[in-house]
Protein backbone atom coordinates (compact mmCIF):
# COMPACT_ATOMS: atom_id res chain seq x y z
CA UNK A 1 0.00 0.00 0.00
CA UNK A 2 1.10 3.49 -1.11
CA UNK A 3 1.86 6.24 1.88
CA UNK A 4 2.04 9.78 1.80
CA UNK A 5 5.41 9.99 1.94
CA UNK A 6 5.91 8.63 -1.78
CA UNK A 7 3.74 11.14 -3.16
CA UNK A 8 6.41 13.96 -3.36
CA UNK A 9 3.30 16.30 -2.07
CA UNK A 10 1.94 16.33 -6.42
CA UNK A 11 -1.27 18.26 -6.40
CA UNK A 12 -4.24 16.11 -6.56
CA UNK A 13 -7.13 16.46 -8.61
CA UNK A 14 -10.85 15.21 -8.66
CA UNK A 15 -12.33 15.28 -12.27
CA UNK A 16 -15.80 14.09 -11.55
CA UNK A 17 -17.65 16.08 -8.84
CA UNK A 18 -21.34 15.95 -9.94
CA UNK A 19 -22.90 18.88 -11.02
CA UNK A 20 -25.88 18.92 -7.78
CA UNK A 21 -29.08 21.43 -8.35
CA UNK A 22 -28.57 22.19 -4.65
CA UNK A 23 -26.02 24.81 -4.37
CA UNK A 24 -25.38 24.25 -0.37
CA UNK A 25 -25.12 20.34 -1.28
CA UNK A 26 -22.33 21.42 -4.34
CA UNK A 27 -20.89 23.70 -1.93
CA UNK A 28 -20.21 20.90 0.90
CA UNK A 29 -18.52 18.41 -1.86
CA UNK A 30 -15.77 20.70 -3.00
CA UNK A 31 -15.27 22.03 0.61
CA UNK A 32 -14.74 17.87 1.47
CA UNK A 33 -12.19 17.79 -1.36
CA UNK A 34 -10.64 20.86 -0.61
CA UNK A 35 -10.07 19.27 3.28
CA UNK A 36 -8.90 15.88 1.84
CA UNK A 37 -5.93 17.57 0.18
CA UNK A 38 -6.93 17.98 -3.53
CA UNK A 39 -5.74 21.30 -5.39
CA UNK A 40 -8.31 20.83 -8.24
CA UNK A 41 -12.29 19.64 -8.82
CA UNK A 42 -14.07 19.87 -12.01
CA UNK A 43 -17.76 20.23 -11.30
CA UNK A 44 -19.53 17.35 -13.68
CA UNK A 45 -22.27 18.25 -16.05
CA UNK A 46 -23.78 15.49 -17.53
CA UNK A 47 -25.58 15.28 -20.83
CA UNK A 48 -27.43 11.86 -21.01
CA UNK A 49 -29.82 11.70 -24.69
CA UNK A 50 -31.58 8.33 -22.99
CA UNK A 51 -33.06 10.65 -20.15
CA UNK A 52 -33.77 13.18 -22.89
CA UNK A 53 -31.06 15.73 -21.08
CA UNK A 54 -30.07 17.65 -24.08
CA UNK A 55 -29.67 21.37 -23.04
CA UNK A 56 -26.39 22.21 -22.41
CA UNK A 57 -26.38 24.70 -19.57
CA UNK A 58 -23.86 27.50 -18.50
CA UNK A 59 -21.79 25.73 -15.74
CA UNK A 60 -21.22 27.79 -12.48
CA UNK A 61 -18.41 29.98 -12.12
CA UNK A 62 -16.10 29.39 -8.63
CA UNK A 63 -17.28 33.02 -7.68
CA UNK A 64 -21.20 32.07 -8.04
CA UNK A 65 -20.60 29.00 -5.91
CA UNK A 66 -18.32 30.68 -3.46
CA UNK A 67 -17.87 33.95 -1.88
CA UNK A 68 -14.55 32.80 -0.57
CA UNK A 69 -12.77 29.35 -1.94
CA UNK A 70 -11.68 26.73 0.19
CA UNK A 71 -8.61 26.46 1.09
CA UNK A 72 -6.71 23.13 0.29
CA UNK A 73 -5.46 20.85 3.63
CA UNK A 74 -1.46 21.20 3.58
CA UNK A 75 -1.35 23.73 0.79
CA UNK A 76 -2.42 26.70 2.31
CA UNK A 77 -4.08 27.98 -1.14
CA UNK A 78 -7.65 27.92 -2.68
CA UNK A 79 -8.81 24.98 -4.33
CA UNK A 80 -9.06 25.53 -8.29
CA UNK A 81 -12.98 24.60 -9.46
CA UNK A 82 -13.18 23.63 -13.10
CA UNK A 83 -16.25 22.79 -15.21
CA UNK A 84 -16.51 19.79 -17.29
CA UNK A 85 -18.99 18.42 -19.43
CA UNK A 86 -19.99 14.85 -19.95
CA UNK A 87 -21.76 13.41 -22.82
CA UNK A 88 -23.38 9.88 -22.85
CA UNK A 89 -23.76 9.03 -26.09
CA UNK A 90 -25.52 6.19 -27.99
CA UNK A 91 -25.93 7.65 -31.78
CA UNK A 92 -22.99 8.81 -33.07
CA UNK A 93 -25.63 12.47 -33.87
CA UNK A 94 -25.12 12.64 -30.31
CA UNK A 95 -21.45 14.15 -30.79
CA UNK A 96 -22.68 16.42 -32.76
CA UNK A 97 -23.29 19.34 -29.94
CA UNK A 98 -19.29 19.43 -29.60
CA UNK A 99 -18.40 21.23 -32.87
CA UNK A 100 -21.39 23.73 -31.79
CA UNK A 101 -19.53 26.92 -31.31
CA UNK A 102 -22.73 29.18 -30.45
CA UNK A 103 -24.03 27.58 -27.19
CA UNK A 104 -22.60 27.25 -23.80
CA UNK A 105 -19.97 24.52 -25.16
CA UNK A 106 -17.72 27.21 -25.29
CA UNK A 107 -17.73 27.59 -20.71
CA UNK A 108 -16.48 24.56 -20.08
CA UNK A 109 -12.63 22.97 -19.60
CA UNK A 110 -12.63 19.87 -19.90
CA UNK A 111 -15.09 17.53 -22.34
CA UNK A 112 -15.83 14.01 -21.70
CA UNK A 113 -17.67 11.03 -23.18
CA UNK A 114 -18.92 7.99 -21.61
CA UNK A 115 -19.70 5.75 -25.06
CA UNK A 116 -22.42 3.25 -24.66
CA UNK A 117 -21.60 0.91 -27.69
CA UNK A 118 -18.27 -0.53 -28.98
CA UNK A 119 -18.51 2.09 -32.71
CA UNK A 120 -18.64 5.14 -30.47
CA UNK A 121 -15.95 3.75 -28.10
CA UNK A 122 -14.20 3.59 -31.20
CA UNK A 123 -14.82 6.79 -32.42
CA UNK A 124 -14.45 8.89 -29.05
CA UNK A 125 -10.43 7.41 -28.99
CA UNK A 126 -10.09 7.93 -32.50
CA UNK A 127 -12.25 10.45 -33.64
CA UNK A 128 -13.55 13.09 -31.33
CA UNK A 129 -12.60 16.14 -29.87
CA UNK A 130 -12.91 15.29 -26.25
CA UNK A 131 -10.51 14.91 -23.13
CA UNK A 132 -11.81 11.98 -21.59
CA UNK A 133 -12.83 8.63 -22.57
CA UNK A 134 -15.05 7.24 -19.30
CA UNK A 135 -15.73 3.32 -18.76
CA UNK A 136 -18.72 2.42 -17.48
CA UNK A 137 -18.35 0.77 -14.37
CA UNK A 138 -21.77 0.23 -12.97
CA UNK A 139 -22.36 -3.08 -15.34
CA UNK A 140 -20.66 -5.73 -17.50
CA UNK A 141 -19.20 -4.07 -20.50
CA UNK A 142 -21.83 -4.25 -23.22
CA UNK A 143 -18.57 -4.06 -25.64
CA UNK A 144 -14.98 -5.81 -26.20
CA UNK A 145 -11.78 -2.94 -25.22
CA UNK A 146 -10.09 -3.32 -28.85
CA UNK A 147 -6.08 -2.41 -28.68
CA UNK A 148 -5.82 -0.23 -32.31
CA UNK A 149 -8.42 2.20 -30.46
CA UNK A 150 -7.00 2.61 -26.93
CA UNK A 151 -3.45 3.01 -28.80
CA UNK A 152 -4.94 6.18 -30.70
CA UNK A 153 -6.21 7.72 -28.02
CA UNK A 154 -3.01 7.25 -26.32
CA UNK A 155 -1.49 8.91 -28.73
CA UNK A 156 -3.31 11.86 -29.30
CA UNK A 157 -3.31 12.56 -25.37
CA UNK A 158 -6.60 11.48 -24.57
CA UNK A 159 -7.23 10.05 -20.70
CA UNK A 160 -9.44 6.80 -19.56
CA UNK A 161 -11.47 8.13 -16.62
CA UNK A 162 -12.39 5.04 -14.22
CA UNK A 163 -14.69 5.89 -10.64
CA UNK A 164 -14.32 4.90 -7.95
CA UNK A 165 -17.99 5.83 -5.72
CA UNK A 166 -19.95 2.37 -7.09
CA UNK A 167 -17.52 0.09 -5.99
CA UNK A 168 -17.57 1.51 -1.94
CA UNK A 169 -21.57 1.47 -2.24
CA UNK A 170 -22.51 -2.02 -3.88
CA UNK A 171 -20.77 -5.59 -4.02
CA UNK A 172 -21.97 -6.16 -7.43
CA UNK A 173 -20.83 -2.58 -8.83
CA UNK A 174 -17.35 -3.56 -7.15
CA UNK A 175 -17.29 -6.76 -9.09
CA UNK A 176 -18.14 -4.76 -12.36
CA UNK A 177 -15.44 -2.46 -11.41
CA UNK A 178 -12.64 -4.24 -10.95
CA UNK A 179 -13.42 -6.12 -14.11
CA UNK A 180 -13.70 -3.88 -16.40
CA UNK A 181 -10.75 -1.94 -14.93
CA UNK A 182 -8.87 -5.00 -15.49
CA UNK A 183 -10.03 -5.39 -19.40
CA UNK A 184 -8.92 -1.42 -19.74
CA UNK A 185 -5.44 -2.49 -17.90
CA UNK A 186 -4.67 -5.53 -20.39
CA UNK A 187 -4.87 -3.13 -23.16
CA UNK A 188 -3.64 0.14 -21.92
CA UNK A 189 -0.82 -1.29 -19.68
CA UNK A 190 -1.95 1.53 -17.12
CA UNK A 191 -1.22 4.07 -19.16
CA UNK A 192 -3.23 7.91 -19.49
CA UNK A 193 -5.90 6.43 -16.54
CA UNK A 194 -7.63 8.99 -14.54
CA UNK A 195 -9.21 7.93 -10.85
CA UNK A 196 -12.45 10.14 -9.83
CA UNK A 197 -14.98 9.82 -7.40
CA UNK A 198 -18.19 10.96 -9.12
CA UNK A 199 -19.47 11.24 -5.34
CA UNK A 200 -22.62 12.83 -4.46
CA UNK A 201 -21.99 13.02 -0.70
CA UNK A 202 -19.06 13.93 1.36
CA UNK A 203 -19.26 10.98 3.15
CA UNK A 204 -18.56 8.79 -0.25
CA UNK A 205 -14.98 11.19 -1.11
CA UNK A 206 -11.93 8.95 -0.10
CA UNK A 207 -8.71 11.02 0.08
CA UNK A 208 -6.17 10.56 -2.55
CA UNK A 209 -3.52 8.26 -1.07
CA UNK A 210 -6.70 6.18 -0.34
CA UNK A 211 -7.97 6.10 -4.15
CA UNK A 212 -4.63 5.34 -5.14
CA UNK A 213 -4.64 2.26 -3.23
CA UNK A 214 -7.93 1.37 -4.73
CA UNK A 215 -6.10 1.95 -7.83
CA UNK A 216 -4.11 -1.02 -6.93
CA UNK A 217 -7.04 -3.02 -6.73
CA UNK A 218 -8.04 -1.89 -10.50
CA UNK A 219 -4.26 -3.56 -11.68
CA UNK A 220 -2.21 -0.16 -11.63
CA UNK A 221 1.07 -0.54 -10.70
CA UNK A 222 2.28 2.00 -8.00
CA UNK A 223 3.73 4.50 -10.45
CA UNK A 224 0.45 4.58 -12.42
CA UNK A 225 -2.23 5.05 -9.32
CA UNK A 226 -0.41 8.20 -8.09
CA UNK A 227 -0.30 9.09 -11.62
CA UNK A 228 -4.14 8.27 -11.62
CA UNK A 229 -4.49 10.96 -8.91
CA UNK A 230 -2.43 13.39 -9.83
CA UNK A 231 -0.19 14.27 -12.81
CA UNK A 232 -2.58 12.72 -15.49
CA UNK A 233 -5.30 14.86 -14.06
CA UNK A 234 -3.07 17.70 -14.52
CA UNK A 235 -2.30 16.35 -17.91
CA UNK A 236 -6.76 16.17 -18.57
CA UNK A 237 -6.69 20.10 -17.97
CA UNK A 238 -3.65 20.84 -20.01
CA UNK A 239 -5.17 18.75 -23.11
CA UNK A 240 -8.65 20.83 -22.59
CA UNK A 241 -6.50 23.88 -22.59
CA UNK A 242 -4.65 23.23 -25.81
CA UNK A 243 -8.17 21.92 -27.83
CA UNK A 244 -9.91 25.01 -26.69
CA UNK A 245 -7.49 27.80 -27.49
CA UNK A 246 -6.33 25.03 -31.06
CA UNK A 247 -3.04 24.64 -30.46
CA UNK A 248 -0.56 22.85 -28.10
CA UNK A 249 2.96 22.88 -26.81
CA UNK A 250 5.35 24.08 -29.67
CA UNK A 251 8.58 22.67 -29.50
CA UNK A 252 11.42 24.72 -30.67
CA UNK A 253 14.67 22.91 -32.08
CA UNK A 254 18.07 24.10 -32.74
CA UNK A 255 19.70 23.78 -36.40
CA UNK A 256 22.84 22.28 -36.86
CA UNK A 257 24.96 25.55 -38.31
CA UNK A 258 26.71 24.66 -41.33
CA UNK A 259 30.58 26.31 -41.32
CA UNK A 260 29.46 28.47 -43.65
CA UNK A 261 26.91 30.23 -41.22
CA UNK A 262 28.80 29.86 -38.13
CA UNK A 263 30.48 33.31 -37.55
CA UNK A 264 32.87 31.92 -34.85
CA UNK A 265 35.02 30.07 -37.82
CA UNK A 266 37.87 31.45 -38.61
CA UNK A 267 38.30 33.01 -42.09
CA UNK A 268 41.39 31.15 -42.77
CA UNK A 269 39.94 27.91 -41.83
CA UNK A 270 36.89 28.57 -44.37
CA UNK A 271 38.32 29.19 -47.08
CA UNK A 272 40.54 25.36 -46.45
CA UNK A 273 37.37 24.46 -46.11
CA UNK A 274 36.07 26.31 -49.92
CA UNK A 275 39.00 24.55 -51.31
Amino acid sequence: FFSPRGFNMAGFVDLNIPHLPEKESLQKLVESAAHLGYSTVAINYVIDYEEKKKEVVKPLSPSELFTSLPIVQGKSKPIKILSRLTLVVSDPSHCNILRATSTNIKFYDIFAVFPKNGKLFHVACTTLDVDLVCINVTEKLPFYIKRPSVNVAIDRGIYFELVYVPAIKDSTMRRYTISNALSLMQICRGKNIVLSSAAEKPLQLRGPYDVANLGWLFGLSEGNAKAAVSTNGRAVLLHGEARKTACGVVYTMKKPRTPDEDDSTPATKKAKMAL
